[in-house]
């Protein structure tokens, strides 16, 4: 044991340097405070229901009612009780909690994935530090990705482990790569998962080849079969969360389109538009070098002393403090970029890109071009909709490719291969400086070139950028109905253009600091004026005080607040949610018109909310929306969902609540059944029409529908007597069998319904809801959610979970053996 605390001595330091690191940047956390995230906010008013049943239970419902009328709860949180990783992460988590865990991650998956590179540990710690620091990874923290950044986290490790089996480990190469990949499933963000695919998929074309050239071809083999039972092994660990995710996906806005529409590229997949939506500008790659060149964040960057600040207190002086004129300046969109909006730059750091730059010109490894093919890759396709010729390549024709939407974050990986780059740079220049042709020049040249575009960007910025925004004519409209004054707002506004010249001068002349700094450490050294670990160490301080100055920006002590305010602030009970909630029937459905309802699941909170929050909503209820929603709301269609209450008003009114007596109530039986031939008639015929007296289905539901048998529910009374999330029972009564529609979104994929205990078919009725044709008599009704693709996804993981944590054991067994016969 000695031994080998004497042998990992230098990673048990770096480790103890990264739990000081993440201890340093959120002692907020340590105070008991937390971050205050929007994403997190409305994933926990998504949750509600399900985890008060789940503290009723002992155990979560598979279905929820609080969002979109009703949706699986798994798509929302999953509890994955045989999944080895759920342990892994909580053990984890328990000591180290959230967002700390997250940074940990990041720095520990850099800092394998360079080890397995072998390089020194202290130059793999500076590598670890300047792929865990890139701005993203702290703004999506911020934001409450938190799925995100744990897929990102891992992404490192991954490829590490990869690496690892094509150099020949045949024991822990596989059981790293199983247990990794197993991680980076877990934390479920596929579309982190998918770019990571893309970037493995160019090295095993790079290794194939070298494999092809070095006539290695069966040892290529070999190492690609232990990685694909890894990645099967992997993948079965997650089957409880991949099979009925897959399942769901085929149903949802990722799949296929209901009602054919104009554009074919629709129908299967996402809108290419609304995928498309936040592509990285051409241009704004310039922020890789210099963070604010396009105005950084969308607002709180500029104070007192900008420009627009000065400008509204000479203006307004008399009506307007300083304070004031700094509040409105605060507010102004800084970020002129071709996003909508953004919470930040791409930042790799100035230095890392002066040592990637330069590696492109001395790095003799064969990872260097695999490294520039795919970073070369991914920037093309981060440009989306500012360069179709690569993206619509691959959303047109790479499978999945179309599932996921914001395509500049696939820079994801680009975050890791430029400080990845950067560190064989340096593990280069320490091993081999004297044995590179003409360094002394490529070093200065590299110098020039990003030094020049800093100083040219400080001196003369208006010179290639125009800091000017397509929405800046919005904008003039608003300060132009603001201040009354056209001329006033123009003038305003001219002040913001300055502001953002400026904030763009600040950071060119703070990266071309970076750059300087950068070159001179490589300069000494390779004059032999620094040692390499004076190298190493005085170039990870930079790059930490670089990276972590610029991560503050985002994600710093403000951003924390003491816990009981996150909930309390966000989900505040208002007096209308109080009144609601003095109804006690069983079930009926709210929908929060002072906000987006079908973007904000605050309401769920509080209430069955026909409104949520989901970047996957099933396709029938997307295209309800598009439908019924666009520009009006359907009130039959209200109707229909048992929505009895609507939440109207503003802050400044107040809100003011309206009770919908029409609204059908919880199942009724109406008097006719109109078949229709497709779901375009069905959409239609929903476009106006009486829920409680007629029901349209679809023709493919004839066989289950028997025409002969409906009569008039003349007397007949339906009534819910029993809810639960995944379990709704109803009684009723009827002298002739009637058909029977209810108020509950129809899942074909786990709903079953039983009438005393027997099966029954399900009937898709009114385009998305349930419906049962009923016998007469007095009868009960059972709706029972109960997928199947649960049960099975959660008997494969139990599998898996042993088969990884037993090939885990093997591979601990084997290293102490072998570990012995080395000290024999």
């Amino acid at each position: 044991m000695k031994n080998w605390f004497k042998e990992n001595s230098a990673h048990l330091i770096v480790i103890a340097i990264f739990v000081a690191l993440v201890f340093f940047y959120f002692t907020p956390v340590w105070q008991g405070q937390t971050l205050a995230q929007s994403d997190v906010v409305q994933a926990q008013a998504a949750q509600k229901e399900m985890f008060d049943y789940k503290a009723q239970d002992g155990k979560a419902p598979l279905w929820t009612n609080s969002m979109f009328g009703g949706m699986p709860t798994y798509q929302i949180w999953s509890a994955s009780e045989n999944n080895i990783g759920t342990y892994i992460l909580a053990a984890v988590k328990t000591v180290f909690p959230q967002p700390i865990d997250i940074v940990l991650f990041y720095l520990l998956g850099g800092y394998f994935l360079l080890s397995v590179l072998r390089v020194r540990p202290w130059l793999a710690a500076l590598g670890a530090i300047a792929i865990a620091f890139t701005s993203y990874n702290f703004i999506y923290i911020e934001a409450g990705h938190v799925t995100k950044a744990y897929a990102i986290a891992f992404i490192p490790a991954v490829i590490g482990a990869v690496i690892m089996c094509f150099r020949g480990s045949r024991v822990w190469g596989p059981v790293l790569l199983a247990l990794f990949m197993a991680l980076e499933i877990r934390v479920n963000h596929l579309q982190m998962t998918y770019y990571m695919l893309i970037a493995l998929m160019v090295y095993v074309i790079f290794a194939l080849v070298y494999a092809i050239r070095d006539k290695k071809i069966k040892e290529f083999f070999i190492a690609s079969g232990l990685q694909l039972a890894a990645v099967i092994v992997a993948i079965l660990v997650n089957a409880s969360i991949l099979i009925p995710t897959y399942e769901y996906s085929k149903l949802s806005t990722r799949g296929h389109a209901n009602i054919t529409k104009v554009d074919a590229s629709k129908e299967k997949g996402l809108d290419k538009q609304y995928a498309y939506e936040w592509s990285q500008g051409v241009g704004e790659t310039l922020t890789f070098l210099i963070p604010n060149a396009y105005g950084g964040g969308q607002r709180g960057i500029l104070d007192e002393k900008s420009n627009v600040a000065k400008f509204l207190q000479s203006t307004f002086g008399a009506q307007m403090s300083s304070a004031q004129a700094a509040e409105f300046a605060s507010r102004m969109p800084v970020y002129w970029g071709d996003k909508p909006f953004t919470s930040g730059p791409w930042y790799f750091g100035a230095g890392v890109l002066f040592l990637f730059i330069l590696g492109l010109f001395i790095v003799n490894n064969r990872l260097k071009w695999w490294i520039l093919t795919t970073t070369v890759l991914i920037l093309l396709l981060s440009f989306g909709k500012n360069f179709t010729l690569v993206s619509d390549l691959f959303f047109d024709y790479f499978p999945m490719y179309n599932k996921f939407r914001a395509v500049e974050s696939i820079l994801v990986i680009a975050a890791i291969l430029i400080p990845l780059m950067a560190v064989l740079t340096l593990n280069e220049l320490i091993t081999k400086a004297d044995k590179i042709e003409k360094l002394d020049k490529k070093v200065l040249y590299t110098f020039i070139a990003l030094g020049g575009i800093c100083l040219l960007i400080a001196f003369v910025p208006d010179l290639f950028l125009s800091f000017k925004k397509k929405e800046d004519v919005q904008l003039l409209e608003t300060l132009t109905s603001q201040v009354g004054d056209q001329a006033v707002a123009n003038q305003w506004l001219n002040n913001l253009i300055k502001d953002r010249s400026a904030v763009a001068t600040a950071d060119a002349y703070r990266s071309f600091a970076i750059v300087l700094i950068t070159f001179l450490a490589v300069w000494f050294f390779i004059k032999k004026k620094l040692s390499a670990n004076v190298l190493i160490i005085g170039l990870a301080v930079v790059f930490l005080f670089d990276l972590w100055s610029v991560d503050k920006r985002f994600l710093n002590d403000k951003s924390f607040v003491e816990k009981r305010m996150v909930t309390g602030q966000a989900f505040q009970e208002r007096e209308v949610d109080q009144l609601i909630r003095m109804d006690k029937d069983l079930s009926y459905r709210v929908i929060d018109l002072t906000t987006n309802p079908f973007s904000d699941a605050r309401a769920s909170y509080y209430h069955k909310s026909l409104g949520g929050y989901h970047a996957a909503k099933l396709m029938r209820f997307q295209e309800i929306l598009e439908n019924q929603f666009n520009g009006a709301i359907n009130e039959d269609v209200l109707d229909m969902f048992n929505v009895r209450y609507v939440i109207t008003g503003d802050e400044q009114k107040g809100q003011r609540i309206q009770r919908r007596s029409s609204a059908a109530g919880n199942a009724w039986f109406v008097d006719q059944v109109t078949f229709v031939k497709d779901n375009a008639q069905e959409m239609q015929a929903i476009g106006s029409f009486s829920p409680s007296k007629e029901a349209f289905v679809s023709e493919e539901f004839k066989d289950k529908f028997d025409g002969k048998r409906l009569g008039l529910p003349v007397n007949a009374s339906i009534k819910l007597t029993s809810y639960h999330p995944d379990k709704m029972v109803y009684e009723y009564s009827t002298p002739t069998d009637a058909f029977a529609v209810f108020s509950e979104v129809y899942y074909e994929k786990g709903w079953k319904a039983f009438v005393d205990g027997k099966e029954v078919p399900i009937i898709r009725a009114d385009y998305i809801l349930r419906a049962l044709q009923l016998p007469g008599g007095n009868h009960k009704v059972e709706f029972i959610f109960d997928p199947a693709s649960h049960k099975l996804g959660n008997i494969l993981t139990l599998i898996a979970s042993i088969i990884l944590g037993l090939g885990i054991a093997v591979a601990i067994y084997f290293s102490i053996k072998k570990n012995k016969k080395a000290t024999i």
